[in-house]
């Protein structure tokens, strides 16, 4: 928790669970990744954490973005970003969207069938077309799944259609997987990349970008790897693959980005056991799947959760949300440790909360108030 976080928490006198971000740790971040990789454009996630301050800070910063939809591209525009610092990187879309936002200016867009190309064409002639590939997401914490992306040896035809329906094939794009620990996880993208740049190359078309994706991690309870041995497995996996005629590269950092600048305080409402002889306690908080924390879906994404009492004795516990769904549980199947000496009202803290919470949050499920949150 950063000093400024502290002091706020120490001052706020509202009620309910809130997210607190920390400006200056964005700031930070987006510094390091421009130093990490020194020779590529960021283009931030908007859907992380779409706060207007963020969204401001990373635009006078220099930053470029991704976006989903018509409402992500206005926010960036009304944060004082250009069209051109926008790709609109979601592969599903809308004809009236492809016509509203190209009318804003935005010429990039992501697209990973032929059925996408077809309406790009008929709703943004002339622009410029990135074709998304599937990856297998290994070593990352939450893989992605076959949503998204054409399988590699497609992706040519599907490039050489949009050049007959007069797009111009700019590059291809991939996604790793989020939370990605391995570092080489880019190595293997990359090769299918450069493979499918040759392709294009002998019909005559020729590519100029690659888009690396996200999947950087934010640190939560596992210790992940720094953000410059990234930086340096990316540009050999890029040297390997394509010797000295690197294209132009940008990367989609989101959670990397906005995920260590946020933090949760939230209230216990209830502690509980199931029967007398029960071991495991059940540590019911004012916040659950509803109101932010989507991402413990699986558990893929294990917090970490701070109190005032954590240097009394420790203990297994059942952690879930407030409502009267079934599923709102966030950590059952691995229990997470918490103090012995927790009680009722206390405050707990859950870091790295800065990306998709708000987003994520309901706007009343069960009558609850979406999570509020404060940029500071």
């Amino acid at each position: 928790m950063t000093a400024r976080i502290r002091e706020f928490l120490k001052q706020r006198r509202d009620d309910g669970p809130c997210l607190v971000v920390d400006l200056e740790v964005v700031r930070e971040n987006y510094l390091a990744f421009a130093k990490a990789l020194p020779d590529t454009k960021v283009f931030y996630a908007v859907k992380a954490n779409p706060a207007p301050e963020i969204l401001k800070l990373l635009a006078e910063l220099g930053s470029c973005f991704d976006v989903a939809s018509v409402s992500e591209t206005e926010a960036v525009l009304a944060a004082g970003a250009t069209p051109e610092r926008i790709s609109y990187g979601n592969t599903i879309k809308k004809e009236c969207e492809i016509a509203a936002v190209a009318r804003l200016g935005v010429t990039l867009f992501a697209v990973d069938c032929e059925a996408e190309v077809e309406k790009v064409a008929r709703c943004a002639p002339g622009a410029r077309v990135i074709c998304r590939i599937h990856c297998d997401g290994t070593g990352s914490e939450w893989p992605l799944s076959r949503k998204f992306g054409c399988e590699p040896d497609y992706a040519a035809d599907i490039l050489e259609l949009a050049h007959r329906r007069g797009l111009v094939p700019h590059g291809i794009s991939f996604h790793v997987g989020s939370q990605q620990h391995n570092i080489e996880a880019w190595d293997r993208a990359l090769a299918s990349t450069a493979a499918i740049f040759r392709s294009c190359a002998e019909r005559g078309i020729s590519l100029a970008m690659v888009n690396l994706g996200g999947g950087f991690p934010a640190r939560y309870v596992r210790k992940t790897p720094k953000l410059e041995t990234y930086g340096r497995a990316i540009f050999r996996a890029l040297r390997r693959h394509f010797g000295n005629a690197i294209p132009e590269t940008i990367v989609e950092p989101g959670r990397g980005l906005v995920g260590n600048a946020g933090i949760i305080e939230a209230e216990v409402v209830l502690i509980a056991k199931r029967s007398p002889e029960d071991e495991l306690r059940w540590v019911y908080l004012d916040i659950g799947k509803f109101h932010g924390l989507a991402e413990t879906i699986g558990e893929s994404i294990r917090y970490p959760i701070r109190t005032p009492r954590d240097r009394d004795e420790m203990a297994p516990c059942i952690i879930a949300g407030p409502t009267c769904d079934s599923v709102d549980v966030l950590y059952e199947k691995l229990p997470y440790p918490l103090p012995v000496s927790l009680a009722i009202g206390d405050k707990v803290l859950i870091e790295a909360t800065g990306a998709y919470t708000t987003t994520y949050s309901s706007v009343g499920f069960n009558g609850y108030p979406p999570l509020r949150q404060y940029v500071i």
